[in-house]
């Protein structure tokens, strides 16, 4: 559609950034419901990202995603004075969506939990992070996300593992405070007898990604009715959940997480809460062929 003088703008700051299908998914919904708006990709190198915020918002934009590697960058800009942070973004000491405000502030928010939380609930109607403990494989930044959004949507125990344990660790300090879910790291050798009893399963980490060694994770011990799911969404089903499917496990695949993670900044930049449609995931699908 034609763009006006008064489009909203909006983009995705990365370096590099042409691997991102943000540009593609908030198009879908610009043209799905007929905003006067653009939302574009910006390379920005990590010694200019900074100045590159505060010119997007001089420039008028609204507000922007933010991928590797500035993540920590823009959590550190949005500590300084007049800038903010939601509650989410300071538990999880990241941000992702930036939303400028009208008198030049900028406010850092963090999505891939909601994300993460919304998917399994588009993905199997009824889940409940309440319904028992979760073991959740890798400690990185996705795994901080995923567990501080499980603490908050109330599940009771939150398993965790990872190759290196002084890592997990160092994660569990870190969202064991002021807490009422239960946070404890197993070594990652205990990690096939420790699917047993959980609710869920969640691996944050790389591995089963195309390109990448495989998982090793035997289900065995794992309940019939447990939840499984990947973050990974390349391939779009991995091991692990075919793998869990073949037992009959409730599998929900990483495609979701990135889809529902952009509702926010949408809303907040274009004033429309979009809706994640199978046609959006056809839409993503296609364009990673």
């Amino acid at each position: 559609m034609m763009l006006t003088g008064k489009a909203r703008l909006a983009g995705v700051l990365g370096w590099p950034v042409s691997h991102s299908q943000s540009p593609r998914l908030h198009g879908f919904w610009l043209e799905q419901y007929g905003i006067d708006g653009a939302y574009l990709p910006l390379p920005v190198e990590p010694a200019y990202f900074a100045d590159a915020v505060r010119s997007l918002v001089r420039l008028g934009f609204r507000g922007a995603n933010v991928t590797v590697p500035h993540k920590e960058a823009a959590f550190r800009l949005c500590q300084e004075d007049g800038n903010s942070l939601t509650e989410r973004a300071r538990a999880v000491g990241s941000v992702n969506t930036l939303i400028f405000e009208a008198d030049g502030r900028i406010l850092g928010d963090t999505t891939d939990g909601f994300g993460f939380v919304e998917n399994l609930r588009a993905g199997v109607p009824g889940w409940d992070a309440a319904a028992g403990p979760a073991l959740i494989l890798g400690a990185g930044g996705a795994a901080r996300s995923v567990i501080a959004a499980l603490q908050d949507a109330g599940c009771p125990e939150v398993i965790l593992t990872n190759r290196g344990r002084e890592r997990a660790e160092a994660l569990a300090a870190d969202l064991n405070g002021g807490r009422t879910t239960s946070l404890r790291v197993v070594d990652w050798d205990q990690r096939h007898a420790a699917c047993d009893g959980i609710a869920l399963l969640v691996n944050t980490t790389s591995l089963g990604m195309t390109g990448q060694p495989p998982l090793d994770l035997d289900l065995s011990a794992l309940p019939d009715r447990a939840l499984v799911t990947d973050i990974v969404y390349a391939p779009l089903e991995t091991d692990l959940l075919a793998e869990a499917r073949r037992r009959g496990n409730p599998v929900v695949d990483g495609l979701g997480m990135l889809l529902h993670q952009a509702r926010p900044g949408f809303a907040a930049w274009f004033g429309v809460v979009p809706e994640v449609t199978e046609a959006l995931r056809a839409h993503i699908i296609s364009g990673r062929k």
